[in-house]
């Protein structure tokens, strides 16, 4: 039966749908994606260096050498292969010849011929293919004429042509608005550069969308929630000329914007609650850096601020104790990264640390990829290799507090930094009493098992001091009893945070961040990244293609101040225009500049780069407002366009480039989920204090944490999004299956798909079973009448009435659905009179799996309430109510 539900679809939204297919078609661009700067940056740093080290000097045009015909300094004659076929296969590592030669199972082809390869090496390899082998090589740059194993050098003169000469290291602009052949088009200047654009193509602007669809469109951007209906219906009723103003102030005073524009940041900071990689350690305090990008957005924190506290907030005066408190957590930005927790060296770690900081500051802020010259000289910029050392001085001279204890799978153990007790900042979330008898019960399990366990340490502690070798059994139980002993540590520690009643203790104020160093210190240049291969010492100091030349040097301190005001400041050439893109591409749908990580050489330029200039002169001009230049942005007749297909514009600009529609929309994960709880009644819009992340320590890799913390986030479920718990690798599956960013990577813009998986999730899930069958209750209170309650249906998921036809179809379906549920019982009862209908029991299935994780009784219900559940699914379903028109 929800099967057939979903057949509804083809008469709901059978147009619009269609249409919307049919418009997506021509949009879809023809030439090769650009690669992310995530994937240049695994290939720059990880896969380039390796194919110099052990391939290049036989499989290179530079080498002098194609043995066997292969060449693999290109992706071109990478792909192409040698004699025996394509070197590599893009996502299919098992039928690629070069991972199948360094796996060093054939003996006549494996290679390198010196020895196999570390198995480190072998997997980078294997992961690179399996992420469909990005490779930004060509040939031109392979036929450079540099030797086996270098690369190019830049030179000054390099650096100061670079300044010139590309558009991002240029000085920000403040160009005139242009003229254009149609004035009464024009709002405001962003009208005049976009109108312009079009003209210039000979192309049309989209006539003005309707104030239904436009305060939709406007609700779900600014707050990532669809109106109400009262909402709508007082704007359709308010002809007043300030209307569209008025609700656009409405909805930026609301504490929502804070969480819709702070997670888009959270996107930018990679934020997550866990490590990440091999051991997955998790971080309880993390939240409280989730709450400092809200509150942020929330009060218009002028953007130059907002960074240079995330970089540097420890460094800042305060003026108070809730200041202090503030700034501190801040600084939680660089802490909360992945890390290799259970690797074995600390320089290593230590180095490893650094380079994720800088990856993530300059791509997230700068938009550049300064990360890439970690091994070599920047491919694409004129970012010398020196240039990355002098910024991985100031981290390195930097103290990161991401408060792990030292345990089994996690060898750099680290403090926290102590928050005020006067500060007013939460002390943490309050545990369930459930949740509180779960986790004694677990501690008291654990520290018995733990007991039990020192007693295999001890004993192997005394074999290895008399000399014996330990059996392999024996050896397996020692590995056992140490992570029991981790756990048992973990679950002391969390106990100790919370009183016996579940509420918060005082040990909890503490947050994710970083301090200065006892003593600074400048790096090494290391060749090729490698730490046994250092080099000259580098001076701390600053990307020299975005500098001025004359910033003093860094003689004290770690110079993160310095840093933290050099990009914050005016005449930094990026900064501005990265924010001001990535509110464009928000908005809008994609940037300006169609990379929003990537400003840099291998970057694209901007469709319109009077127009970013002029926003971001706009956003300095205006103190760094966000609001304020999202205001601007959503007042102009831009902004207002419908987002009606034309024929002749498509042909002209296949990719809607120069805006002469507004762009369909997918909404995102939290944006899809949150609709379908407001549309059931069922959403909590309560903030939430904290998250369950803090009621466990240690890692999440084994089978006790898993149960530890599925038992104690069972709780979540009706809040906003944004406060769900983000655990590396464990994203909730309702985010996960809507393209929820990687939170191991910067991501300005998230991925859009359209996969099988999230029909079936929408289709299967209990979760959604739950969603459906509280939205069908709701509309079922509307009236006795199926045209009230399919009316009230519409109104929830759409902001609409239903045409004529579709409330014929939906009329048509639960008559149908009445028919067969009816048909079915009977079948049933006839083969097997104590049974329920098949219905009945799928029906229940899905409610006791959600029950179970919410903590309630399932509801009962009826076959009414079925069949309204099923339409209300149905709608869910659609393509309209996942699209901001």
């Amino acid at each position: 039966m929800r099967l057939l539900a979903s057949t509804i679809l083809l008469f709901l939204t059978s147009a619009a749908s269609a249409q919307m297919m049919q418009e997506a078609d021509p949009s879809a661009a023809s030439e090769q994606r650009p690669l992310t700067a995530d994937e240049l940056k695994f290939f720059e740093s990880k896969v380039r260096p390796l194919l110099i080290a052990n391939c290049y000097g036989c499989h290179s045009t530079s080498g002098g050498k194609a043995k066997g015909g292969l060449k693999l300094d290109t992706r071109d004659a990478t792909l192409k292969g040698g004699n025996s076929g394509p070197a590599v296969v893009p996502g299919d590592a098992d039928s690629s010849l070069l991972v199948r030669a360094v796996r060093y199972h054939d003996e006549d082809s494996a290679m390198p011929p010196a020895g196999k390869l570390p198995d480190a090496d072998i997997a980078t390899l294997e992961q690179w293919v399996a992420m469909g082998a990005p490779d930004p090589r060509t040939e031109a740059l392979a036929g450079a004429g540099a030797s086996p194993g270098t690369t190019h050098r830049w030179t000054s003169e390099d650096i100061a042509r670079g300044k010139e000469t590309h558009w991002s290291y240029r000085p920000v602009s403040a160009p005139s608005a242009p003229s254009v052949k149609d004035p009464s088009r024009v709002r405001s200047p962003i009208d005049a550069f976009v109108l312009s654009a079009m003209e210039m193509r000979g192309l049309s602007p989209a006539p003005d969308a309707d104030r239904r669809t436009l305060l939709r469109r406007a609700s779900l951007d600014l707050l990532g929630l669809p109106p109400s209906e009262a909402e709508l219906a007082a704007f359709e009723r308010d002809s007043s000329p300030d209307a569209f103003a008025k609700a656009i102030d409405r909805m930026l005073a609301s504490p929502h914007f804070g969480e819709r524009w702070g997670r888009h940041w959270l996107d930018v900071a990679r934020y997550a609650e866990s490590s990440g990689k091999e051991s997955n350690i998790v971080y309880p305090h993390a939240w409280r850096y989730r709450d400092y990008a809200i509150a942020s957005f929330n009060e218009d924190k002028p953007y130059d601020r907002f960074l240079v506290e995330q970089l540097a907030g420890d460094l800042l005066p305060a003026a108070s104790e809730a200041e202090k408190a503030e700034l501190a957590i801040a600084t939680g930005y660089l802490a909360i990264g992945t890390k290799s927790h259970n690797g074995r060296g600390k320089p290593q770690f230590q180095m490893d640390l650094a380079d994720e900081q800088i990856d993530a500051v300059t791509q997230g802020m700068l938009g550049l990829t300064v990360a890439c010259a970690r091994c070599h000289d920047h491919k694409f910029d004129p970012i010398p290799q020196k240039d990355y050392y002098a910024v991985a001085g100031i981290f390195l001279s930097t103290e990161t507090r991401y408060g792990t204890f030292e345990a089994q799978g996690n060898n750099h153990p680290s403090t926290l930094v102590e928050l005020p007790r006067d500060s007013g900042v939460p002390w943490g979330p309050t545990m369930t009493t459930q949740q509180r008898s779960l986790l004694t019960a677990a501690a008291e399990r654990v520290r018995e098992e733990a007991e039990r366990s020192a007693q295999v340490l001890q004993q192997a502690r005394e074999a290895r001091q008399r000399g014996e070798e330990l059996p392999a059994n024996i050896q397996q139980q020692v590995v056992r009893a140490r992570a029991t002993q981790g756990a048992n540590a973990n679950l002391e520690s969390v106990t100790a945070r919370f009183d016996a009643s579940g509420e918060p203790t005082e040990r909890n104020l503490v947050a994710m961040g970083v301090a200065e160093r006892r003593q600074a210190l400048n790096a090494r240049l290391l060749d090729r990244g490698e730490l046994d291969k250092p080099g000259t010492v580098v001076p701390r100091g600053l990307v020299r293609v975005l500098s001025q030349g004359d910033e003093p040097a860094i003689r004290k301190g770690s110079g993160r101040l310095q840093l933290a005001e050099w990009i914050a400041s005016e005449e930094n050439p990026l900064t501005a225009r990265v924010w001001a893109n990535r509110v464009w591409l928000h908005l809008f749908g994609k940037g300006l500049v169609p990379t929003p990580d990537n400003f840099g050489m291998s970057g694209q330029q901007p469709s319109h780069p009077e127009l970013l200039d002029h926003l971001a002169t706009r956003l300095m001009e205006n103190g760094w407002s966000t609001k304020r230049l999202i205001r601007e942005i959503m007042l102009s007749r831009s902004y207002a366009m419908s987002s009606e297909f034309d024929a002749k514009d498509a042909e002209i600009d296949p990719d809607n480039t120069y805006l002469w529609r507004m762009p369909k929309k997918r909404l995102e994960a939290e944006a899809i989920r949150d609709s379908m709880l407001r549309a059931a009644g069922l959403l909590d819009l309560e903030p939430r204090v904290g998250s369950p992340v803090a009621f466990t320590e240690g890692g999440m890799r084994g089978p006790q944490q898993e149960r530890v913390f599925g038992a104690m986030a069972s709780a979540t479920d009706n809040h906003r999004s944004v406060y769900l718990p983000i655990l590396r690798d464990r994203v909730p599956e309702s985010l996960e299956v809507f393209d929820f960013a990687e939170p191991a990577f910067v991501t300005g813009q998230r991925d859009a798909t359209n996969v099988p998986t999230q029909a079936l999730y929408l289709l299967n899930s209990a979760e959604v079973t739950r969603i459906a069958d509280a939205f069908a209750r709701r509309v079922m209170q509307a009236g006795t009448k199926e045209s009230d309650r399919v009316e009230a249906a519409f109104a929830a998921a759409f902001g609409r009435a239903p045409s004529t036809s579709e409330l014929r179809a939906c009329r048509d379906f639960l008559d149908d659905f009445g028919k067969a549920y009816a048909k079915d019982a009977a079948a049933t009862r006839e083969s097997n009179p104590r049974a329920g209908t098949l219905r009945e029991r799928a029906r229940q299935r899905l409610q006791q799996a959600a029950a179970q994780r919410m903590s309630q009784t399932p509801a009962q219900v009826t076959p009414d309430v079925a069949a309204y559940s099923a339409l209300c699914q149905a709608l869910l379903l659609s393509a309209e109510f996942r699209t901001v028109d």
